[in-house]
């Protein structure tokens, strides 16, 4: 929704018409002034927040020509724009308050792959994973290695010029790109490559803006050369935005390469470039040496590289305390034991190498652990180490030193490590000392932090923890910047050593000193109107000024306006950093489903936190708390509310602006698989916030009625499963399917099995759980009884499986009884009816938790209904929510049990579809699974999948089911029908095989079914 043309200024008239020109033209991409875009856009993983006048997603390298031809006259040369891709640079790079432009949503393909010559053709929104996971295949890699490179574009490696672990064996990005296609500002665009003089004599005659950047590039090296080799440091990272140290080639050729890259989209639009591709490695290795302390594990790295690793990064044991409380240590614990002597580690080097054949690498291993063994005095600080071999090992490791980027945003307390000095770089030899003096500084203003990094390069990533909502402590990023500027400058070292200026570009003209003045002529030559991402690396005129550290807009200014009562209500979603986890590529990840089916960044779990944040600051300056408003709306009643929210509600299809309804789009694009929930380092989790969104706003405004038969399901069900063929008869019908869909919003809604429970547990002597019936068990029954927990799902539209699933416990030895039926309320917990959800929990678990005294085991088949006591309920009832585990957490504990019966099941190999949910907030639980078959002689394999796009009833909802057939078919589409899967698969999710019965009339069998069928 735009705001009405009389709400806006006359700046945003501005941009507005220039939008307005571009609809009229050519440009076939999409262009997003409205405010929820905006407001999602206007932050990076920085501590800034920048608001832009829109959002542009260009399709082609046309709609750039369009675009920069369109800004390039000259009633339009006052339009600002800022390029953008992955959106995950630390110090504002991508932040403007002209307007975005994001590359990454369209314009992400892989154009050509040449595996002879090893080099690849992309577009700049290709991202660094997906681009490695189609050269993989031809024993390929694209090299710079990153932190966040499943979201992070090749587009914006090239403008920050990335680097990051490995950096001293594979170099930057700008060592592996041999051809940028460049849109210029004039509208011009140019393939630019290194050239000899001839060419460079002949492209310089141009009378363009191709001919004068290449006349005045050139004369810049040429005039400037014994400046620019004085000035530049010689060091691995050297990212000083316009690289004048590299204009010319080692082999004398000119490379316009050279200021491109790391340009921070200051001199044009990469529109798609040519890279260098290197063979992957066969083998690989990771020592990981312990430390007593990490001063000592930094000065170990100097001399651990004389054993020639490929690289060793360095983390401390804040970082890894993170790192083991999150669900990525389970992958790779194993690789970290304690210490023999038993004190904490306070430091790790990570040393990874990696080799052609086995004993090549060996050989180098050998190298490493001969030296450790040998110097085995204390004097080192060393505390043993531990090896993990193979890729596949060196991988997890990774994955998880990865996620620690984002981990160290998840400390307790208000107060949370930010980046605004954490890419410097010295020389290696100097790293120990300069570190020592930078937590001296920081120990000073009694500050915590935490350290990971590149040791063999000489760059540390050092985050302190402070509270931008508090004045004072924002205040001390201006004295510790200025502290770590003299600190680098001491030691011969660079304030950027890898993550770009941005915002911090104020310190360029004190660094580069006189060649400054060179480096602003080369903006103006590039952009001589300023119109390019400005204030960032250099200005083209003299007077006009650098963005500065402590004149932008930080998050921390605008959250302060939320009151600190509805800050903590809505925690959930809160302290979103911005790492941009959520906008992970890869389509076989959990994480986030509707941001893969949408390429909308309003729907990741980033921007629904931005959107809810912001809406909370609108409700605080009109000093509305939103927590006291949910308190009323619960107490309303619906006759006496129901006037004022049809009120509302016409006013809405009159479209009256109201920012909550771009947030309300936003939010019911979420799956609520709480996937973000598990895998986002932050825990931000929407479902949570989303719930509490949904209250407010329906106080408000008139739900649709499939809220209220969504909600109401789990406690209309009983009676209808009384009468199937009625139901079913109302439902089936491909005209009732059409009228559900237009009055209900409801489609594909599941029929009922028909079959009922009573009788089936009546002819398999099976009992309800029940004070009484617990009595009369005899004690060897007791003693190995479990207590089925019902959901609605499976009771009643999945009867057969709960069937099969107590026959199998039946025949394993096992005494189920079942738990009475009670609604579970997650249904209503989803579509934000907190109340009603928190008299269903405290009913429900008083009943549970009367069964649970009992001391016989509560379990659950499906994985969301069950791992809402453990989430939900928690949050409502605290030490009050029941503990009901996962059918297979509970199994795995029985392998005394389960191991002897396994000579009456015929051997075979199966595949795991986990539930999103389970799998991202149980994960150690997918292990149990395959714990569970090895017992009974069956190997289970765990297929990597996403999300199967039907997530409770979300698929069902009409306005979705475009969307989740798109998910489903990202991943779940090609797995299902592989022929070599027929009569493998196993999900454990009710939604999951429902999808797949849906879309592709296949019917997959839940785990515990496929275990039975082999008795």
């Amino acid at each position: 929704m735009i705001p009405s043309i009389r709400h806006t200024s006359p700046v945003q008239r501005r941009y507005l018409a220039f939008i307005e020109a571009l609809r009229q033209s050519d440009f076939q991409g999409d262009l997003n002034p409205d405010y929820a875009n905006r407001t999602v856009l206007a932050t990076d993983n920085s501590i800034y927040q920048i608001l832009p006048q829109g959002v542009i997603y260009p399709k082609t390298v046309d709609d750039l020509v369009i675009l920069t031809t369109l800004s390039h006259q000259p009633e339009f040369r006052d339009i600002v724009l800022g390029p953008r891709g992955g959106g995950t640079g630390t110090n504002g790079q991508s932040l403007t308050d002209g307007l975005v432009v994001d590359t990454s949503k369209h314009m992400n393909h892989i154009l050509e792959i040449n595996v002879e010559e090893r080099w690849v053709r992309v577009q700049c929104g290709v991202v660094k994973d997906q681009l490695n996971q189609a050269l993989k295949p031809h024993g390929l890699f694209f090299a710079p290695e990153l932190s966040t490179s499943n979201r992070a574009t090749i587009g914006g490696m090239i403008n920050t010029d990335a680097s990051g672990q490995g950096s001293c064996r594979y170099g930057k990005t700008r060592d592996h790109v041999l051809e940028l296609h460049t849109v210029f500002l004039d509208g011009s665009d140019w393939r630019s490559r290194p050239m000899d003089d001839a060419e460079l004599t002949e492209v310089s005659q141009r009378e363009d803006r191709v001919g004068e950047v290449h006349r005045t590039v050139n004369q810049i090296y040429t005039d400037h050369a014994e400046q620019i080799e004085a000035r530049f440091p010689k060091l691995n990272r050297c990212l000083t935005g316009y690289d004048l140290a590299h204009i010319r080639t080692p082999e004398g050729r000119f490379d316009l390469n050279s200021v491109l890259c790391g340009s921070e989209g200051t001199l044009g639009f990469i529109a798609e470039a040519k890279l260098n591709v290197l063979p992957i490695p066969k083998v690989s290795a990771l020592v990981n040496v312990n430390y007593k302390d990490f001063n000592a594990a930094l000065r170990d790295a100097t001399e651990l590289m004389k054993a020639e690793p490929t690289s060793i990064e360095t983390v401390d044991s804040k970082v890894l305390n993170l790192a083991m409380n999150d669900i990525v240590w389970h992958s790779v614990s194993e690789f970290f034991p304690p210490s023999s002597s038993g004190e904490p580690i306070q430091g790790i080097n990570l040393v990874e190498y990696t080799a052609d054949t086995e004993t090549d690498l060996e050989a180098a291993v050998k190298r490493l652990t001969d030296q450790l063994d040998a110097e085995q005095d204390t004097s080192s600080g060393r505390m043993g180490y531990s090896l993990a071999w193979g890729s596949e090992s060196v991988a997890k490791i990774w994955a998880m030193r990865k996620k620690s980027v984002g981990l160290l945003g998840n400390a307790e307390g208000e107060a949370r490590p930010i980046p605004f000095v954490e890419d410097t770089a010295v020389p290696p030899e100097n790293l120990a000392d300069f570190i020592m003096e930078f937590r001296a500084a920081l120990d000073k203003r009694g500050l915590t932090y935490g350290m990971f990094g590149h040791a063999d390069a000489g760059v540390l990533h050092v985050r302190p923890a402070i509270d931008m909502k508090d004045p004072e402590q924002e205040a001390l990023i201006r004295p510790i910047t200025d502290e770590v500027v003299a600190l680098v400058k001491k030691y011969n070292g660079l304030l950027w050593g890898e993550h770009g200026k941005g915002v911090r570009a104020e310190y360029a003209p004190e660094f580069f000193g006189e060649l400054y003045p060179q480096l602003q002529r080369l903006k103006a030559c590039f952009d001589p109107n300023n119109q390019l991402n400005p204030g960032k690396i250099a200005t083209p005129k003299a007077e006009l000024e650098l963005l500065t550290i402590d004149g932008v807009t930080t998050r921390g200014q605008q959250d302060r306006k939320i009151p600190v009562q509805v800050w903590e209500g809505y925690s959930e979603g809160m302290h979103c950093n911005g790492n941009g986890q959520c906008h992970n590529w890869n389509p076989n990840d959990a994480m986030c489903p509707s941001w893969k089916g949408t390429r909308l960044r309003t729907h990741t779990p980033k921007g629904r936190a931005s959107l809810v944040r912001e809406w909370l600051k609108q409700l605080g300056e009109r000093d509305v708390n939103a927590i006291e408003e949910s308190e009323a709306t619960r107490k309303q009643s619906f006759l006496t509310s129901f006037p004022s929210r049809l009120k509302n509600t016409l006013a809405k299809r009159r479209d009256e602006y109201d920012f909550s309804h771009e947030v309300h789009e936003s939010m019911m694009g979420c799956l609520a698989c709480k996937s973000c929930t598990g895998q986002c380092p932050i825990k931000v989790d929407v479902p949570s916030f989303r719930s509490k969104f949904l209250e407010l706003y329906y106080g408000r405004y008139l739900r649709p009625l499939k809220d209220y038969f969504i909600g109401g399901l789990e406690y209309m069900v009983p009676t209808l499963a009384r009468v199937p063929w009625l139901y079913n008869g109302l439902m089936k019908p491909r005209f009732m399917q059409a009228i559900m869909a237009k009055v209900a919003g409801m489609v594909d809604s599941p029929l009922l099995t028909g079959v009922s429970l009573d009788n089936a547990l009546q002819e398999r002597r099976i009992r309800y759980a029940s004070t009484a019936n617990i009595d009369a068990l005899t004690q060897e029954e007791r003693d190995n009884a479990v207590i089925l927990v019902q959901d609605a799902f499976t009771s009643y539209f999945e009867t057969q499986m709960v069937l099969d699933s107590l026959d199998l416990l039946t025949k394993l030895g096992f005494t189920p009884l079942v738990a009475p039926f009670k609604p579970n309320g997650k249904p209503l917990h989803v579509h934000g009816f907190l109340g009603p959800f928190a008299k269903a929990a405290v009913k429900n678990a008083g009943h549970l938790n009367e069964l649970a005294r009992s001391g016989i085991p509560l379990v659950g088949l499906e994985p969301s209904m069950t791992l809402a006591y453990r989430s939900e309920y928690q949050k409502v009832l605290g030490k009050e929510a029941p503990e009901v585990a996962l059918i297979q957490e509970w199994l795995a504990q029985q392998g005394e049990q389960l191991e002897p019966r396994k000579d009456l099941l015929e051997p075979n190999t199966f595949a795991l579809l986990a539930h999103c949910t389970e799998k991202t907030n149980a994960a150690a639980s997918i292990k149990d699974w395959q714990s569970v078959f090895a017992a009974l002689g069956q190997k289970l394999e765990v297929v990597d999948v996403g999300c199967c796009g039907m997530a409770g009833t979300y698929g069902h909802e009409a306005s979705n089911v475009e969307t989740s057939k798109k998910i489903y078919g990202l991943s779940w589409a090609d797995v299902v029908n592989k022929p070599e899967n027929a009569g493998k698969l196993t999900a454990t999710g009710y939604s999951c095989r429902s999808q797949a019965k849906r879309i592709d009339s296949a019917s997959i069998p839940h785990p515990l079914q496929v275990l039975l069928a082999q008795m």
